[in-house]
């Protein structure tokens, strides 16, 4: 059995209907003998340049484990299958069960606009008026000794 590395880019329109893809995908790649380790689903990306007039991409990333003929039988499954606008499959030589460095930067990315929304939330404090503050806390310290 051998591992691979496999990318998606799937259409965005289907996006909101990954986890049918996924169900339909999965039963797939088990009829043809592979085994899912991990499936990272990242999520709708900007595109570096269009492909197939699309300017956003679904991505999803997904270790699997199965024989090499089967690795033949898959890449022709992804060429004609009208949901996936691009894919590559690579053998690797141990997995990587760690998260990918694209599923850790959307997670950023998504907290990012919420710490946003909290801090607007939070009265702002003009630098005049914290160094007033800082001043008079300085002058109060000295009084005291």
């Amino acid at each position: 059995m051998n591992n691979y590395e496999l990318t998606l880019i799937l259409n965005p329109d289907l996006s909101t209907k990954f986890d049918d893809f996924q169900t339909k995908f999965e039963k797939t790649l088990s009829d043809i003998n592979f085994k899912i380790n991990k499936l990272e689903n990242i999520g709708r990306r900007q595109l570096a340049y269009s492909i197939l007039n699309h300017n956003k991409g679904h991505y999803a990333i997904l270790q699997i484990e199965g024989p090499a003929e089967s690795a033949l039988e898959l890449e022709s499954k992804l060429k004609y299958d009208t949901s996936v606008i691009r894919h590559l499959l690579l053998k690797v030589d141990s997995p990587s069960l760690e998260d990918s460095l694209l599923l850790i930067e959307s997670m950023e990315a998504k907290k990012a606009p919420q710490d946003a929304d909290q801090s607007q939330d939070k009265p702002k404090v003009k630098s005049s008026e914290k160094n007033a503050d800082d001043q008079v806390a300085k002058d109060e310290s000295k009084d005291g000794e």
